[in-house]
């Protein structure tokens, strides 16, 4: 029994591991990044990367860079079948190793469903904690298919996938630095920022802390879904250089 216990691997301990391994600088825009993998049929690619674009450009993603992989090439242990494409997406994670490596302890607490109306988030309907799951709670909750991305780039409206996380209250001021460098760096998958000792979407925070809500980097694989194209998500792939990725215009 003890033994199956150690091999077990949280997500929250799978997403510390990763977040050290983020050298992104928002400032020169170089480093590595983490990503998010999605494998379609070849055939559904281009109706695939306009849903992607939809979404990026709703201010729905981490950012709207992506890298293409062909059907033979591998990436992180994983290769893509004949017939399929790879596309290789920023995952919300890189946010926390840059907050890392700014200094400012970021605790990662849960991913969930967000409701939005009229482009104002309003609260979490769904969550998963990270300590309590060994699956990525984004991907559990895209297979619930509770998700209305599509309607959410186009009324405004709608239910997202996004992340909750903890930082100290006294790292407030570079919290909201190291937030502007990222956004000049195309970054732009911050939701919402509380305020110290005060919930969040609903949500309570430790004492001497503020929440910090980040946009789940697979709303672009959850609108694919929703629009009934076959896809495969692989969350938390791995890491990949920035300068690889390209804007998804």
């Amino acid at each position: 029994m003890s033994e199956a216990k150690q091999e077990m691997l949280f997500t929250n301990a799978r997403i510390e591991e990763i977040m050290f391994n983020v050298t992104f600088n928002p400032k020169t825009r170089d480093g590595d990044i983490v990503v998010n993998l999605s494998v379609v049929d070849k055939k559904s690619l281009d109706e695939v990367l306009e849903l992607f674009r939809q979404v990026m450009y709703s201010g729905l993603s981490v950012c709207s860079y992506i890298k293409l992989f062909d059907e033979g090439e591998v990436f992180s242990g994983y290769r893509i079948a004949e017939g399929k494409a790879g596309i290789a997406t920023a995952c919300s994670i890189t946010i926390d190793g840059v907050f890392l490596k700014q200094g400012i302890p970021v605790r990662p607490k849960f991913g969930g469903i967000v409701q939005v109306k009229d482009r104002q988030p309003i609260r979490f309907t769904d969550m998963i904690r990270y300590d309590s799951t060994t699956i990525d709670p984004l991907e559990v909750l895209m297979s619930q298919e509770l998700t209305s991305v599509k309607e959410m780039t186009r009324t405004g409206s709608g239910k997202i996938l996004a992340n909750f996380r903890e930082v100290p209250m006294t790292a407030k001021d570079d919290v909201d630095h190291t937030i502007n460098r990222l956004l000049t760096a195309g970054f732009y998958g911050i939701l919402d920022v509380g305020e110290p000792n005060t919930p969040v979407l609903g949500v309570d925070v430790d004492r001497d802390h503020l929440g910090v809500i980040i946009t789940g980097g697979t709303n672009p694989m959850a609108a694919v879904q929703e629009s009934g194209i076959p896809i495969i998500t692989k969350a938390i792939k791995g890491t990949l250089d920035f300068h690889e990725m390209k804007k998804l215009a």
